[in-house]
C-alpha cells in the first residue's frame, strides 16, 4: 500500500453489529417507558394536586361565607355605650376613651374568635364605616376593632386588654377589601396578616364593614406536605419504571438478538446450499461446451447430472418458499376431515421407489384416526419423516410408520440421534455431523411447524431398535369413530 495511503476501515463482525442495533433498541424502550411514565405521573400529580387544592380552598371559602352571612343578618352594634343591636353585655373599659366598649357573649353570630363547633379557627371582626367616630362592635370572643384603632380581646365576662394598634379606617387585615365593602362588594382574598397566611372575606354590613379571616396555615401544609408526597412518589415510580423498564427490555430483546441471529445464520446457510447445486450445473455445462459435436448420448450424464441438480435446486427453493410464508405468516392451512392413517398411507406410496433403491422396507401399522387438518400439509409431515429414516436409517433396515388416535411415529432401525443432538435436529439447515448427503437440513424444521399449526408436537428419540424414533402427537385426531 502506497505511503499516506488510507487504511480501509474492517467492518464490525455481525454480532457486535446486532449487539450496538439491540442496545440502541433498549435504550429507546426504557426512554419510552420513562418518558411516558413521567407524564402520566405528571398529569396525575397536577390533577391530584389542583383537585385537593381546590377542595381545600372552596371549604375554606365557605366556611368563611356561612359565618360572614349569620354576622351580616344580626351584626350587634353598641352606641354612645349602648347595645342598639344583638345580644350580649356591654362593658366599658377602665382608662380607655369613652367610645371603645366590649359586647361579650356565646352566640356565634357576634364578631370573635370562634374555639370550637363549626366556625373553630376563623376570626371575625366589624370595622365601622370612617363617618362613625363612637360607636364599635365587638364579639363573643371578646376581639374589637373599635372607631380608634384599638384592638380589644376579652374573655366573655372578663376584663377586655389592647391587643393592637390597627386603625380601624386602614381597613383591617384586607384593607382593600375594606374598600371594597364599603363600596358595596363583597370580596375574598388571600393576605399575610400578623406574620401568617390567611384568607379575608370582607362584606358589608350595617355602619361598617364585616371581615371573616381565616387561617391558611394548616391548608398550606397540607399542601406542601402533598407535593412532597407526589415529588417522592414520582421519583420512586420513575426509577422502578427505568429498572423494569430495563429488565423487560433486556429480556424482549432476546427473542430479538436471537431472530437477527438466526436471520444471518439462515442466509449464510442458504448461500451454502444453493452454491453446491450450483456450482455442479456450471461444471456440468461447461464439460458439454467442451464437446459442441457431441452427440446427446454422449454428454448425457452431464445432463442428468444438471436435472439432479436442477430439482434438488427445485426442492430447495419450494422449502425456503414454504418458510418464508411461514415466518410471514401467510401459510394458512386447508382444514378439512380427513383420516390420519389414509394420509400417512399416500404418503409413503410415493418413497416406495427411493426405499427400494436402498433396499429398506416400509411398514404401514395403523389404526382409524380421523379428525380436522390440511391433508397435503399432513402427507408432507409423513413424507418429510419417513423420507428422513430412509435417507438416514440403515441400508437394507426397515422403516415403521404407526398411525394411532393422536399419534404419529416413524421408526428406524440406523445409528440413531445422539442425546446432544436432539434438540437441535428441527433447526434450519442443522445437520449432524454423521448425516448422509443430500439433504437441506429444512425437512424437519417444515414438519415442526406443520405439527406446531395443528395444535402438537413433535419430538425426537430413540427407537426399540436402537435406531431414530420421531413421535408427532395431534390432539386434534383422537376420534376413533
Amino acid at each position: 500500500m502506497p505511503d499516506g495511503a488510507a487504511t480501509p476501515a474492517t467492518p464490525a463482525p455481525a454480532h457486535e453489529q446486532d449487539g450496538r442495533l439491540v442496545y440502541r433498541v433498549r435504550w429507546q424502550l426504557i426512554a419510552w417507558s420513562a418518558g411516558s411514565t413521567l407524564a402520566i405521573l405528571l398529569v396525575l400529580g397536577v390533577t391530584l394536586y389542583a383537585a385537593v387544592a381546590t377542595t381545600l380552598t372552596s371549604a375554606s371559602e365557605n366556611l368563611l361565607r356561612d359565618r360572614a352571612s349569620l354576622l351580616t343578618a344580626s351584626a350587634p352594634t353598641v352606641a354612645d355605650g349602648r347595645l342598639v343591636q344583638g345580644t350580649g353585655t356591654v362593658a366599658a373599659l377602665p382608662g380607655q376613651p369613652s367610645g371603645i366598649t366590649v359586647v361579650t357573649g356565646t352566640n356565634v353570630a357576634q364578631p370573635g374568635f370562634a374555639i370550637d363547633g363549626p366556625y373553630a379557627g376563623t376570626l371575625a371582626v366589624i370595622i365601622p364605616a370612617p363617618a362613625d367616630g363612637v360607636s364599635t362592635t365587638v364579639g363573643s370572643g371578646g376581639l374589637v376593632l373599635g372607631a380608634t384603632g384599638a384592638v380589644i380581646t376579652a374573655a366573655p365576662g372578663a376584663t377586655a386588654t389592647i391587643q393592637g394598634v390597627a386603625k380601624a379606617t386602614d381597613g383591617g387585615p384586607d384593607p382593600s377589601g375594606y374598600t371594597a365593602a364599603l363600596a358595596g362588594a363583597t370580596t375574598l382574598r388571600d393576605t399575610t396578616w400578623q406574620g401568617s397566611q390567611v384568607r379575608v372575606l370582607s362584606a358589608p354590613v350595617t355602619g361598617g364593614v364585616v371581615q371573616v379571616i381565616g387561617d391558611r396555615t394548616a391548608e398550606i401544609r397540607t399542601l406542601n406536605v402533598l407535593v412532597i408526597v407526589l415529588l417522592v412518589g414520582g421519583l420512586v415510580a420513575l426509577a422502578a419504571a427505568v429498572i423494569f423498564g430495563w429488565l423487560y427490555a433486556t429480556r424482549a430483546l432476546v427473542p430479538i438478538r436471537a431472530s437477527l441471529r438466526r436471520q444471518r445464520e439462515f442466509a449464510a446457510d442458504t448461500s451454502h446450499e444453493l452454491r453446491t447445486p450450483l456450482a455442479v450445473i456450471r461444471a456440468s455445462v461447461a464439460r458439454v461446451r467442451q464437446q459442441p459435436d457431441a452427440c446427446v448420448a454422449d454428454v448425457a450424464p452431464a445432463l442428468d447430472v444438471v436435472d439432479t441438480e436442477a430439482v434438488r435446486l427445485a426442492a430447495l427453493v419450494d422449502d425456503l418458499l414454504a418458510l418464508a410464508r411461514t415466518d410471514a405468516g401467510s401459510a394458512d392451512l386447508e382444514l378439512a376431515s380427513v383420516d390420519l392413517a389414509d394420509v400417512a398411507s399416500d404418503g409413503l406410496a410415493v418413497l416406495e421407489p427411493l426405499a427400494a433403491s436402498r433396499g429398506v422396507g416400509l411398514v404401514l401399522d395403523v389404526e382409524p384416526a380421523p379428525g380436522t387438518g390440511d391433508a397435503v400439509r399432513l402427507r408432507r409431515l409423513v413424507t418429510v419423516l419417513a423420507d428422513n429414516a430412509i435417507r438416514h436409517g440403515r441400508e437394507g433396515g426397515a422403516v415403521t410408520v404407526t398411525v394411532r388416535p393422536g399419534r404419529l411415529v416413524v421408526d428406524d432401525d440406523g445409528p440413531g440421534i445422539p442425546v446432544a443432538d436432539r434438540s437441535r435436529v428441527f433447526d434450519r439447515f442443522w445437520r449432524g455431523a454423521t448425516a448422509a448427503p443430500g439433504g437441506s437440513g429444512l425437512g424437519l424444521a417444515i414438519a415442526a411447524w406443520i405439527a406446531e399449526r395443528h395444535g402438537g408436537r413433535i419430538e425426537a428419540g430413540e427407537s426399540p431398535a436402537g435406531g431414530a424414533r420421531f413421535s408427532v402427537v395431534l390432539p386434534g385426531f383422537t376420534r376413533t369413530s
